[in-house]
């Protein structure tokens, strides 16, 4: 049985059914973790009434604690978005906002919640900017106590000014995929450590 468990939260812009890139990068993704022995699940960010702010519930009818629950049960987080104009989607800079709430969190020792807890990050889109969106994001996920793996950003771009997007690909470039699967496996192997060795309390 999987010994440990991660979640994708997808920030794509584009509601479901509708295909998203970014979907796609994190199953593929998500995929090489299963490979590891980790049970996954996804949500779509943009599928739930998200509220502005940065408290872990903004109140009426705030569905952002359903999603806080799934990040606090899993070990691994896989943060997936688009780029637009050169940096991360409004979702995606959203759920560091929500995120943010969880500076003030702390376990029973003491430890803010997201301690022990491993962070990747996935990028697409078809313009530059993938490096800076994977440093933004992971700056933030660090800021709120998560761990992130060497190597623990992926992305795709398409060719500047074309309508290409990674849903559109026949296949997953080999680049890509051996990105993504060296991502799941120093992943996979921190969740494991730090799962039997937690940071130090105060």
């Amino acid at each position: 049985m999987a010994d440990l468990t991660a979640l994708a939260l997808i920030c794509t812009l584009t509601p479901s059914p509708e295909p998203s890139s970014s979907e796609l990068m994190a199953q593929h993704i998500l995929d090489e973790l299963k490979g590891q022995n980790v049970d996954t699940s996804s949500v779509r960010v943009v599928d739930y009434n998200v509220k502005r702010g940065v408290l872990t519930d903004m109140g009426d009818g705030d569905q952002w604690p359903l999603i806080r629950e799934q990040i606090l049960a899993a070990d691994i987080l896989v943060l997936s978005t688009p780029i637009w104009m050169g940096h991360p989607c409004s979702v995606a800079q959203q759920v560091l906002e929500r995120l943010d709430a969880e500076l003030s969190e702390t376990d029973d020792q003491g430890r803010p919640v997201m301690y022990g807890k491993v962070a990747t990050v996935a990028v697409v889109g078809n313009e530059d900017g993938a490096h800076k969106t994977i440093a933004d994001m992971m700056q933030g996920l660090n800021d709120v106590g998560f761990t992130l793996p060497a190597q623990g950003g992926t992305y795709w771009v398409g060719e500047a000014m074309h309508t290409i997007d990674f849903k559109d690909l026949a296949q997953v470039p080999d680049p890509v995929a051996s990105t993504n699967a060296g991502l799941a496996r120093n992943a996979a192997h921190l969740a494991r450590f730090l799962r039997a060795h937690q940071y130090p309390a105060d």
